[in-house]
């Protein structure tokens, strides 16, 4: 069996067996949460009753009381939620297994996959944008300015990314939205209010002027650690014995940076490119809340609000899967871009 062929098997059964673990622990916290979808669901009619009776208070005698726990006994059998969580997660797995079928919200009772759906492409463009925004300036940022090393701009620079990567995202983008608030150039939320099938051009420019400050915050934060590690990489190749003995061959300083030294820069980038996608997929949470954005991120955080626990569950086995699913093809890229890695059956 090829190589390469054996080690993404190898992979995908450790990935399975990872998300089968955090499945579990998924489902064992969700069972350590005070309360459960039925005691809010419960405590919202209650609430809705007192308000529908001009907020007076009603006391409930214990018929009342017995009959309240029975209903709510019968719709916890009825929900599955009234065996220990491990039953649960068995009987989750065969459903998505053998039924192919994810189950349905315990609170909307829409089906989990349209929900996904619904949502996910929201999410996958905002962060691949951010991706590629961050790839190419930091590419370009770093190579140039590892060829003005120690230059006041070099140093000006430097200092501007270590700032932005190190100052909380969350504050970052909480600023964003209040100067969005005062100055009123840009919107407060990070989606239009008009569907793309209404009016596609107009939403494609109304889209980029409400995703900009959004954009600005996962670039700020982003690029600065991306660049350094370029730059520092490059520094690293330019100091090395075969850059002198390419340059005493009378190459172009050109050729020595772009087909040499700049190719040896792509391996630390492919590495932790896995890291910077599931980077931007977390923030993008703490995005999509603070700006309303309706990505899959503000989907899982209602869900745990609300103890929706099958949405919980495939939000979060879905979102884990595409960090191990990047995790994998960057390996392979970099066994594509270096020909030196061989993976081999010691992997």
């Amino acid at each position: 069996m090829n190589p390469l062929l054996s080690f993404i098997a190898r992979r995908f059964a450790t990935m399975l067996a990872l998300l089968f673990l955090l499945g579990l622990a998924m489902f064992g916290l969700m069972e350590l949460a005070p309360g459960d979808i039925v005691d809010q669901m419960m405590t919202q009619q209650i609430m809705a009753g007192a308000q529908g009776e001009g907020g007076g208070q009603k006391v409930a005698g214990a018929k009342d009381s017995q009959f309240q726990e029975e209903q709510m006994a019968a719709l916890r059998a009825e929900l599955g939620i009234d065996q220990p969580f491990y039953i649960q997660y068995a009987k989750w797995l065969k459903r998505v297994f053998i039924n192919h079928d994810l189950g349905v919200s315990l609170i909307s009772r829409a089906p989990v996959g349209f929900l996904i759906r619904s949502r996910l492409w929201n999410s996958l463009l905002l962060n691949l944008i951010s991706l590629v925004l961050i790839t190419t300036a930091s590419f370009a940022l770093g190579v140039y300015f590892s060829s003005k090393a120690g230059s006041r701009l070099d140093v000006g620079v430097t200092f501007f990314a270590l700032f932005f990567n190190a100052f909380p995202g969350m504050l970052l983008l909480i600023l964003l939205q209040l100067f969005a608030s005062v100055t009123h150039l840009f919107p407060v939320t990070a989606y239009p209010d008009f569907p793309f099938a209404a009016a596609p051009a107009k939403f494609v420019f109304s889209y980029g002027r409400h995703v900009f400050l959004p954009l600005l915050a996962a670039f700020l934060g982003g690029a600065g650690g991306t660049m350094r590690m370029i730059r520092a990489t490059m520094l690293d190749q330019m100091g090395l014995p075969y850059i002198f003995a390419l340059r005493a061959r009378g190459i172009s300083e050109r050729r020595v940076y772009f087909n040499h030294a700049f190719r040896n820069t792509l391996n630390p980038y492919i590495t932790g490119s896995a890291n910077l996608l599931a980077g931007l997929f977390s923030g993008s949470l703490v995005l999509e809340i603070i700006f309303a954005y309706p990505g899959i991120g503000r989907l899982m955080y209602d869900a745990v609000l609300q103890q929706d626990i099958n949405l919980v569950l495939a939000d979060e086995m879905f979102i884990s899967a595409l960090v191990l699913v990047g995790m994998l093809i960057s390996d392979i890229c970099l066994a594509l871009v270096d020909p030196r890695i061989r993976y081999g059956a010691e992997g």
